[in-house]
């Protein structure tokens, strides 16, 4: 007989967030899920919204009250919720993942600029690890409370942080086009969600000020303290994936590709969840969100332009999983003495 099962419960389980812990966690060998939260679906067997489930568990949602104590929590509520009732939640479990946007922002201001309201809880922001297992396995290997980062966010520190710190690239200017899939927007419907609204689209809805460049900057800026990030995001036909592409400059215009691909290896050689890919043949040369979807993986390429030291860097992920669930399972499983890749070996699908 092994050890017991780590017993943990996710809040706010019916969304697709809480739909991908599920399907990943369900799976997971050292894991048992205790309870779901959902009020307005409190009854429903979880498999009425996740149908991909039937079959896995019998487990129904049950209402916020009637959540009970366990090992580990996952809050997969909206942005601004988790933080008004973080000491009941503290309550019922000796640690927590937040998936939601509360603690990502260690300073309480940058809160207001970017969302707009006071923050609740700024007591507690220092309490939370910063998710990125790439940058912070030690700092997460120690944490009772982590804060998953966003989905666009990851994207972008993983594939900045090796050619930051090695200070390759000029700190100005650096242009972050993000592609975005709808399941990125949640799931609940809006106008813009709307079929006849989303289906063919190709939509700019956050040329500037993305919220998600005060996480980029927060990680990356220790590193270069002049860095000027720039994002552009962009709704494409795409449920599940995203793309970022980024354009910046190198330090020096002599740097050859070899120069990168060290900085890269020095930094992920050995981290189970990121893959460099640069091909000379095939139709998958670059990374390419749809090969990933299910997985969590992050998969990073670059060109150098040949003449004028311009630098592309391509970072795709599934945005529910390295973007957001799956993620946050690596988490636990650092936090929890695991094996990092425990329960997240699917390999993706292929043709899709």
């Amino acid at each position: 007989m092994g050890p017991d099962p780590l017993d943990v419960s996710i809040v706010g389980g019916s969304g697709y967030a809480g739909g991908e812990l599920l399907r990943i966690l369900l799976r997971h060998p050292r894991v048992r899920v205790k309870q779901v939260t959902s009020n307005r679906c409190a009854g429903q067997p979880v498999a009425v919204l996740h149908p991909n489930l039937r079959g896995l568990k019998p487990l129904s949602f049950v209402r916020v009250d009637d959540l009970e104590p366990c090992d580990l929590l996952f809050l997969a509520l909206p942005n601004g919720a988790s933080m008004h009732d973080m000491d009941g939640w503290m309550a019922k479990a000796p640690k927590i993942i937040d998936l939601g946007a509360d603690f990502r922002l260690r300073d309480k201001d940058h809160w207001k600029r970017w969302y707009g309201s006071e923050h609740a809880r700024p007591d507690l922001l220092s309490r939370f690890v910063y998710g990125v297992p790439e940058i912070h396995e030690d700092e997460i290997r120690q944490a009772n409370y982590v804060a998953g980062p966003g989905c666009e966010a990851i994207v972008s520190i993983l594939s900045l942080f090796p050619l930051v710190k090695h200070r390759l690239l000029k700190p100005s200017p650096i242009i972050i086009d993000a592609k975005m899939g709808s399941s990125q927007a949640g799931r609940t419907p809006s106008e813009s969600s709307h079929h006849p609204e989303r289906a063919g689209a190709v939509r700019s809805y956050k040329p500037t000020g993305h919220r998600h460049a005060a996480e980029i900057g927060q990680e990356l800026g220790g590193l270069c303290p002049n860095l000027s990030l720039h994002i552009s995001a962009t709704a494409i036909e795409m449920v599940r994936g995203l793309l970022v592409t980024i354009h910046a400059f190198l330090d020096d215009p002599e740097t050859d590709e070899k120069d990168i691909w060290k900085a890269y290896r020095r930094e992920y050689g050995g981290k189970p969840f990121v893959r460099i890919v640069k091909q000379n043949q095939g139709l998958y040369r670059f990374p390419e969100p749809k090969i990933l979807q299910g997985t969590n993986h992050c998969e990073i390429g670059f060109e150098k332009e040949s003449a004028g030291g311009r630098l592309v860097v391509l970072g795709a992920i599934d945005n529910l999983v390295k973007g957001t669930a799956g993620n946050a399972v690596q988490c636990l499983n650092l936090m929890s003495g695991f094996p990092e890749t425990e329960g997240l070996d699917f390999p993706g699908l292929h043709p899709v």
